[in-house]
């Protein structure tokens, strides 16, 4: 998964599976479902239901992370998930500052290390 690269929409097909799917599945799901449960990043159980791995919350965390960490970069007021806030503060990427949040400085050598290996 270190070197692995996903599409928004096998993103989108993992948000929806972590949302929980009722009936069937949509066609975003349908699309990712072979490659994410090759990576085991979703299961499918034996009566048809869809969940997530725990390499998947992982992966799906670990977006919203980035995600987070890119709008703090733009927007110093951004609003970011208490979790994500905890997460990011304890690897030192961001910083309390008055009204919110502040990227550090290893903050942004993550996030400059993320848009090289995109690339």
């Amino acid at each position: 998964m270190k070197n692995e690269k996903f599409s928004t929409d096998e993103y989108n097909a993992l948000a929806e599976v972590a949302r929980g799917i009722k009936g069937r599945p949509s066609a975003c799901v349908g699309r990712n479902t072979k490659r994410l449960s090759g990576l085991k990043l979703l299961s499918i159980s034996r009566d048809g239901r869809y969940s997530l791995t725990d390499k998947g919350k992982e992966l799906l965390f670990l977006r919203r992370c980035i995600v987070s960490l890119r709008a703090l970069a733009d927007d110093p007021a951004a609003t970011l998930d208490a979790d994500v806030v905890a997460f990011l503060g304890k690897k030192s990427h961001i910083a309390p500052v008055e009204g919110g949040f502040a990227v550090t400085d290893k903050g942004r050598e993550t996030l400059a290390d993320i848009e090289a290996q995109q690339r």
